[in-house]
């Protein structure tokens, strides 16, 4: 490798799962599961895919124009973070650091203007304290689990039953209602209810 390549560009590590209707065709990064809706849609035009956002179950709008390798290398190169060129910039870039503007109220910028480290520090350390609260993690993996079941079950026999025992933390009633969905559906409502349900 020639010293002036620079550093290995590293992939995100967005975990996708692609549908194809019912039947689930695809779980990886987000250039697997567009090359594997491509190639879906190649063999079955009509049929409808959805890719979701393993964490979120967020559905990704994807552009599949192209051959399946036109669609793989266009969502490989979108999740390759860039080299880094020119002036350098403000801030931390290689930390990930993104400046934007924040709007408080006096008191609390005296109030963080006090705290050790300053404004900043004091405010990253205040969201990961309230991304690590359990509350708001298990609301987060509930909403993500609602999501993909109203997505792919919202118009199965027995959803608004499944989704009440969901928001219980009952998953032994939660897959009796779900039973007869189609397997994959199952499966993938179970992975994101087990882990709304666990500490």
């Amino acid at each position: 490798m020639s010293k002036n390549a620079g550093p290995p560009i590293r992939q995100n590590t967005r975990r996708c799962v692609a549908f194809a209707g019912t039947a689930r065709i695809a779980t990886g990064t987000l250039s697997e599961a567009a090359g594997a809706a491509r190639q879906r849609l190649d063999q079955d035009p009509s049929t409808t895919i959805l890719v979701f956002d393993r964490e979120t179950a967020e559905v990704i709008d994807l552009d599949l124009r192209g051959s399946v390798q036109d669609v793989v290398t266009r969502y490989a190169a979108a999740q390759a973070p860039a080299r880094e060129t020119g002036t350098p910039k403000r801030g931390r870039p290689k930390l990930g650091v993104v400046p934007r503007e924040v709007t408080l109220l006096p008191r609390h910028w005296d109030w963080l203007a006090r705290q050790p480290g300053g404004a900043s520090i004091t405010l990253r350390k205040l969201v990961e304290a309230a991304q690590r609260s359990s509350a708001t993690a298990a609301k987060a993996r509930s909403e993500a689990a609602y999501r993909f079941m109203s997505a792919m079950a919202g118009d199965l026999p027995d959803f608004e039953e499944a989704a009440r025992a969901l928001f219980a933390n009952d998953l032994e009633r939660l897959e009796t209602f779900a039973w007869q969905w189609p397997r994959d559906i199952v499966d993938e409502v179970v992975m994101y209810a087990r882990r709304a349900t666990s500490s």
